[in-house]
């Protein structure tokens, strides 16, 4: 089991800690947070050890899973690598680019590990379906949430569009060619809405629409391929739909096509099995076996640094 601290005793550094203090991967040492009052009520509900120091929890675990505002996220992480600790940092990796290609340094430098809170790619939607996403060439995702008060100190690129960033950069596997975005505020002072358009050099084109003012939660992702399309719902949803080249004799209830040029292709659908899963605790795990294992995280430093480089273009191009 590895020792493991955290940093963040706010709504999701709760939900990390709850878990992994449940986690068979994980002995959960204790956690820290500036708060102390919110920290000593914590502490008290939930009997995890509450460290009023932070370098004291740091020396005592092997992981530090940093749940902290972004803001504070390269400092966290810094401090613990330098210290030889392994990092979870919850998304996005960092503020600026700069700093999480510092973290990619540090992490080199001292030959420890680290993985960004993406979790989408855990999502058991994306699961049952991405390895049958193969060169898309058309994407479209829609993200929308209800309005609530907890992440508008950021642009609702880095609060909610990241997760698709994340995943569609997972699956194209190609660099950035253009992009062309715009932003509106509405409720708070950054941007509550905003629409992107992403051009790889391979030809794919992904079209991405975030809103955190939404009178509905939506979380979907369609993925066009050659003879197929991919509908992924986040919330928990998917849908297969594949062509092939139609029999000579179609069965009576075959779904069959013809194109200008006379080719039939015959329509059928999947439904892949969705395995009910903990998409936070499965990322939390999945790192320690990348510790233990020696290999490569799910989400790695570098790809949550390619998330965040994308989305901060994203927002730049709002004032263009």
């Amino acid at each position: 089991m590895l020792k493991v601290g955290v940093l963040g005793a706010g709504h999701l550094g709760k939900i990390h800690l709850r878990l992994l203090n449940e986690s068979p991967e994980y002995n959960l040492i204790g956690f820290f947070d500036p708060d102390a009052k919110n920290s000593e009520k914590v502490a008290e509900e939930f009997g995890y050890s509450y460290f009023d120091n932070i370098d004291s929890l740091m020396d005592e675990v092997d992981v530090v899973d940093i749940v902290t505002p972004t803001l504070s996220h390269y400092e966290c992480a810094k401090k613990a690598m330098e210290k030889g600790k392994h990092v979870f940092i919850e998304k996005p990796i960092t503020n600026t680019l700069d700093e999480a290609k510092e973290l990619l340094r540090i992490e080199d430098e001292n030959n420890v590990k680290g993985q960004v809170g993406h979790v989408e790619r855990f999502n058991p939607a994306f699961g049952a379906v991405k390895d049958k996403i193969k060169d898309p060439m058309f994407i479209e995702t829609h993200r929308l949430a209800e309005f609530n008060p907890r992440g508008t100190d950021v642009p609702v690129v880095l609060d909610l569009m990241i997760h698709d960033i994340d995943v569609i950069l997972s699956v194209v596997g190609s660099e950035v060619k253009k992009i062309n975005a715009s932003g509106v505020s509405v409720i708070s002072k950054s941007p509550d809405i905003a629409n992107a358009r992403i051009e790889f050099e391979n030809g794919c084109v992904a079209n991405l629409t975030a809103s955190r003012i939404s009178l509905k939660n939506m979380r979907k992702s369609r993925f066009f391929q050659r003879d197929a399309y991919i509908s992924v719902d986040f919330l928990e949803k998917v849908e297969v739909v594949k062509m092939k080249d139609a029999p000579e004799v179609p069965g009576e209830f075959d779904m069959v096509l013809q194109n200008a040029e006379g080719e039939k292709k015959q329509i059928y659908f999947e439904n892949p099995e969705i395995l009910n899963n903990n998409a936070i605790k499965d990322e939390l795990e999945t790192f320690a076996e990348a510790i233990n294992n020696n290999s490569t995280p799910v989400v790695t430093l570098k790809q949550g640094s390619q998330a965040l480089d994308v989305a901060l273009q994203i927002i730049s191009s709002f004032k263009n």
